[in-house]
């Protein structure tokens, strides 16, 4: 089914609007207008260019963020958080009316933006498997935001994967689950692995173990009814060894371990929200 979006702006083209730009590119999308993007090399931004992008860079365009939202009808706020208030301040004048503003930076609050920007504000929490189009997105609507708004934009963020559209006080929280996320499952595969190294294996040997393992178990919970704990039980033979190993695991508090760290995170941002 072809996807039709209306004009859209990525300011600041990173990993998260780099991702997103690619879910835009899929030829089952089409973009209105086309989609404006800027970064700050000229040398980024040639390689962004082509037929339906047009990319601009702001160490050679001064005006290139300005120029990018003239007539987009989605800004999508792909910079720092540190650097979203100036950003805003910057291209306020150059909205189009009617213009939705969405920002993917953690800690940068609706009401910030909305103090900034005279239109539509939204926040967004995408990750990084939005690449490959396996993203999750949090979507959260701003006090000035329409029906219509929230829909265009989640129809923006589905070219990508899932999304949930949720109220700012969780954004933050669901930020510290699906947007650290991967983050967590590559570190358990970097532990995992180096545990295979010490029982004798190869890098290269460990590596196909590890992440074939992973890659396999995420593909047959996709494709399965089961949920996890019905699909870890199967795996978990009475008396086994997974049974054995599952119990360290467990005796060593790891819902406990995932609480702390996602108040760290939550911690964290509450410090950007406040500019640290």
């Amino acid at each position: 089914m072809t996807v039709t979006l209306p004009t859209i702006a990525i300011l600041g083209t990173g990993s998260m609007g780099g991702a997103i730009l690619a879910g835009l590119l899929n030829p089952n999308v089409v973009v209105e207008g086309g989609v404006r993007v800027t970064n700050r090399s000229a040398e980024k931004a040639a390689a962004l260019q082509s037929e339906t992008v047009t990319s601009l860079a702001t160490n050679v365009d001064p005006d290139a963020n300005r120029v990018a939202v003239t007539g987009a009808r989605i800004v999508l706020i792909g910079v720092k958080p540190a650097m979203v208030p100036d950003l805003l301040r910057e291209v306020a004048d150059s909205l189009e009316p009617g213009a939705i503003v969405v920002s993917v930076a953690a800690g940068v609050t609706i009401e910030t933006m909305e103090s900034l920007v005279p239109g539509a504000v939204l926040r967004a929490m995408p990750n990084t498997p939005s690449v490959v189009g396996k993203g999750v997105t949090g979507l959260a609507a701003g006090t000035r935001s329409s029906d219509d708004d929230l829909a265009v934009v989640r129809a923006l963020f589905e070219t990508v994967g899932d999304v949930l559209v949720i109220p700012e006080s969780q954004i933050d929280a669901l930020g510290t689950i699906s947007g650290s996320g991967p983050a967590y499952v590559y570190f358990l595969i970097e532990r995992l692995t180096r545990t295979a190294v010490n029982l004798g294996f190869t890098e290269e040997q460990a590596a196909t173990m590890v992440n074939g393992t992973f890659i396999g178990a995420t593909a047959l919970l996709e494709a399965s009814e089961s949920t996890p704990t019905e699909l870890r039980v199967k795996v978990t033979s009475p008396k086994g060894t997974t049974e054995r190993a599952v119990a360290e695991l467990d005796a060593a508090d790891l819902t406990g371990l995932f609480d702390r760290a996602t108040a760290a995170a939550l911690a964290r941002s509450a410090e950007l929200a406040k500019g640290a």
